[in-house]
């Protein structure tokens, strides 16, 4: 819930002073051309009498290879082989991937205006003209380096202006031998490192060079605000279900730019619970400075916290400058959450704690590499993705050192959705010289100095810092990928940067650092990666805080038909022995010998519907046996990966094309809020509460289910846990051995309210004594009754009976599709998916789309199982 804190005036009047604040993308109509096609000079390209009819439609913001693919002029790099079609910088040079940028906009200056010009992010390097003039006296280097020019005394007298920009590639671009982020030259450069090929991603062929971020014009009055800060502090131990809080303290400051010849006094102000915050200042001519405002206390405040621990309220502020009988000269709104990040060491684990209003949160995080490999980024596709995560029941992301400091529509997102999140600057070990590589070109000593300009890496973290800081989700900030910055990096981030530009979290090393996760078993300090049997989860104890742990991620048939040609669809021999070219070069993880206990695959499809059962119980598992050990062995984890951005076959949730698998929901069930769980090594049912509160009277209900569907109730007992806690009640080992070993049979385990209202079930399906699933292949078919009604517009409730005498209707996935393409609605949020239903008993689930993406589609929805055959009905 936002809360309305002051009313949004775009145009304040003063007697007859009148005055527009304004910021505007320019986000459309923009043209291109390479630059070995291009002869004239900045200063004649950026006049409007200079002719570019001829030139391609530019995606701004966008990259050259978006551009290219947009004009059809490359095929798509995220199909089949298609990517090796299209020619690399490595091999073309840098000029090849070298273009002109041209944006007409109408804009004209008004008395008392200042007009200013904001690139949010150009990569590599550039050049910028402006009707016919320089703009930027140096050129400008840095991908993450916002840029910032006024340009009121540029633009055109009759209001009509032309921008141009030449966008040069990284320096060097590095060459894609196969090595984690190729030969490791990319990381020269203050950049993204994957852009040169990972062991999930293949090289990017123009290593996203471009305009690739926003572009604004922004218009002021006399006085500029700037990076305003926003800082809340939450004393004591609080709770999110508390009818009165304590107060909160909130510190504000802005920065405030005077670009005129003249000094200029005014007041600077916000409101907030209705109490204006004044402070009169002065600004010399030509300078910047930042200004504090008094701190406020905030009564009985509503605050924010992570996912499934509380609401996410947001407050917005509007800080305003105005000098005397003068209409207001700059407005700068700030959304931001109250709350306070602390951690604390816990000496049993030897690792560090998150705490969020002072509660102790357990870590569930996913690691996050970038939404789309060529930056086709949006404020929808961010909150498409961030609400998977909260969707899966994760409290935490962490933005992985090789990519880039995230955009605030991210931040955004997680905001929203209650993400904390780590962000890591761009360091990798893998290309900043951890390690001994012989694919890379320089060596250890030399690669540990990476990036070359150490001051454009400082410069860059301040502005990303000033960027990010006010984000209620940003948890922590972090050195680098498995490796620290060098130390004269390092050392001002750490001393100076972060304590003067922020202050209050926590500043990690790099990702598996001592001070985070203290690492008493040697190795690298994260991992395993790759499909492990369940009991590693929980009888095998690793790193306390771990920060990469995952594997798998296949999806079904039709998630692989999106991007892998008909003739390519051939499913992995048994053990991976021998794997299509294709799939290899969409870097498939194997999956070993765990398709085989459910029979081995005879074709792509049955692949698919096998793996989606692995899928689920690996990531069940991973999580479970984790939240079983919680503050024992672990103070949380963090999976690698939960997302893709592009066509790989490994460590997702969900596919590029945002299709959940089964990965998804078998986290979703391990990481519930209060969830009820059985160790397969050992028997053991036991609960895990991750909340602040006690629940007590619960009825804890075990039984068992055969495969003709024949129910036995073990037992059910009354139980109790406390707030954010592991309990043991009792073993099944016996009875799971007796009843399973056949062909193996079904668990269902219940937490039940006392107005017998589910708390939490778990449907596991036990292997026989060989660990095959012998009886899964027996299931005679079970015939869904199936409705459903609507809710609202673009959501429905789907209601699943399975009739008495049936047997246990299998692992069923519900979809919305297209009546006219019969292929899956993209993306819809479901409830819950790949689920079970014992005879007699119903199912609800809810999903949500977005009806203005289907357009005037019909929609049927569909339902299919292990032993259910499709269903389709049409939605009216």
């Amino acid at each position: 819930m936002q809360l309305s804190i002051l009313m949004l005036f775009t145009i304040l009047i003063f007697g007859s002073n009148v005055l527009a604040q304004s910021k505007y993308e320019l986000d459309g109509e923009w043209r291109c051309s390479p630059i070995s096609e291009v002869s004239a000079s900045g200063e004649s390209i950026s006049k409007t009498s200079f002719k570019t009819a001829k030139w391609l439609p530019a995606t701004v913001p966008g990259t050259v290879l978006t551009t290219l693919l947009n004009n059809k002029l490359i095929p798509d790099p995220f199909y089949g082989l298609n990517n090796e079609k299209i020619k690399d910088i490595y091999d073309t040079g840098r000029d090849y991937y070298t273009y002109w940028f041209v944006k007409d906009f109408n804009e004209k200056v008004k008395t008392d205006e200042q007009i200013w010009l904001h690139l949010r992010g150009v990569n590599y390097s550039c050049e910028i003209f402006l009707n016919g003039k320089k703009v930027n006296s140096i050129t400008h280097k840095g991908m993450f380096l916002r840029q910032s020019y006024n340009i009121t005394d540029l633009l055109a007298s009759n209001g009509k202006n032309r921008l141009a920009i030449v966008v040069y590639p990284p320096d060097p671009v590095g060459n894609p031998n196969g090595g984690q982020g190729g030969d490791g030259t990319i990381a020269k450069n203050v950049s993204h490192q994957y852009v040169a090929g990972w062991d999930w991603i293949q090289p990017i062929r123009d290593r996203n060079t471009g305009i690739w971020d926003k572009v604004f014009i922004e218009k002021t009055g006399s006085v500029n605000i700037k990076n305003p800060h926003v800082v809340t502090l939450v004393p004591n131990k609080r709770t999110s279900f508390s009818e009165k809080q304590e107060p909160a303290i909130l510190k504000v400051s802005a920065e405030v730019e005077n670009p005129t010849s003249s000094e200029i006094s005014g007041t600077l102000k916000y409101t907030l619970d209705g109490k204006e915050i004044i402070k009169n200042i002065k600004i010399a001519p030509n300078s910047t400075e930042e200004f504090d405002f008094d701190d406020l206390v905030i009564e009985n405040p509503k605050l924010w916290w992570p996912n499934m621990y509380g609401a996410q309220d947001l407050y917005t502020i509007d800080i305003t400058f105005q000098e005397e009988k003068e209409p207001v000269s700059d407005l700068e709104s700030v959304k931001f959450g109250i709350r306070e990040i602390q951690r604390q060491w816990n000496p049993k684990t030897q690792s560090m704690e998150i705490l969020v209003n002072g509660q102790r949160i357990f870590i569930k995080g996913g690691n996050w590499i970038i939404s789309d490999a060529m930056l086709r980024l949006s404020s929808e596709r961010y909150d498409a993705e961030i609400r998977f995560h909260r969707d899966m029941n994760l409290n935490l992301i962490r933005i992985w050192g090789g990519a880039l400091s995230e955009r605030p529509e991210f931040y955004e997102a997680c905001d929203k959705y209650g993400m904390l999140v780590i962000q890591d600057f761009w360091m990798s070990g893998d290309c900043n010289g951890r390690w001994l590589d012989p694919k890379k070109s320089e060596d250890q000593w030399t690669r540990r100095k990476y990036p070359d300009d150490h001051n454009l890496f400082l410069t860059s973290a301040k502005d990303q810092i000033k960027m990010i800081r006010n984000h209620p989700s940003l948890a922590m900030y972090c050195g680098g990928n498995e490796i620290t910055p060098p130390e004269d990096i390092l050392i001002p981030l750490k001393e100076e940067i972060l304590p003067e530009l922020d202050g209050t979290r926590w500043f990690i090393e790099y990702s598996n650092a001592d001070s985070m996760s203290y690492n008493s078993i040697g190795g690298n300090g994260d991992g395993p990666y790759g499909i492990q049997p369940i009991d590693v989860f929980w009888n095998h104890k690793t790193f306390p805080f771990n920060s990469e742990v995952g594997s798998i991620g296949v999806g079904d048939i039709e998630s692989l038909k999106r991007f892998i040609p008909e003739e390519h669809l051939v499913a992995p021999a048994y053990k991976d022995t021998l794997v299509d070219e294709v799939w290899k070069y969409h870097k498939y993880i194997g999956y070993l010998d765990f398709i085989r206990p459910y029979g081995d695959a005879k074709d792509a499809s049955d692949f698919g519907k096998k793996a989606q059962l692995v899928n689920y119980n690996q990531y069940r598992g991973l999580m479970e046996g984790f939240s079983s050990h919680m503050w024992e062995w672990y103070t949380g984890t963090i999976i690698w990966k939960t997302q893709n951005p592009w066509t790989a076959m490994r460590g997702q949730m969900y596919d590029y094309y945002l299709d959940p698998n089964a990965c998804l929901y078998g986290l979703r069930k391990g990481s519930e809020p209060i969830h009820v769980m059985y160790n397969s090594t050992d028997g053991m049912v036991m609960a895990v509460n991750n909340t602040f509160q006690s629940y007590r009277d619960l009825m804890l209900q075990i039984e068992t289910i055969d495969m003709e569907g024949n129910k036995k109730l073990f037992t059910q007992v009354f139980a109790n846990i406390g707030p954010s806690m592991v309990k043991k009640f009792l073993s099944v080992k016996n009875i799971l051995d007796k009843t399973s070993k056949e062909n193996g049979v079904f668990l269902n385990i219940r937490l039940v309210d006392t107005s017998q209202k589910i708390v939490s079930e778990n449907f596991y399906w036990v292997p026989n004594q060989e660990g095959n699933y012998s009886g899964l292949n027996q299931l005679k078919t079970s015939n869904l009754e199936v409705k459903y009604k609507k809710i609202d517009e673009g959501k429905l409730a789907v209601i699943l009976k399975n009739p008495e005498d049936n047997p246990v209707s299998f692992f069923n996935r519900v979809s919305i599709v297209s009546s006219s393409t019969g292929k899956r609605i993209l993306p819809v949020f479901y409830s819950d998916n790949y689920f079970s239903i014992i005879s007699g008993e119903e199912r609800e689930i809810e999903l949500e789309f977005n009806m203005a993406s289907v357009k005037k589609d019909k929609l049927k929805l569909t339902v299919e199982g292990w032993n259910v055959p499709k269903m389709e009905i049409n939605i009216e």
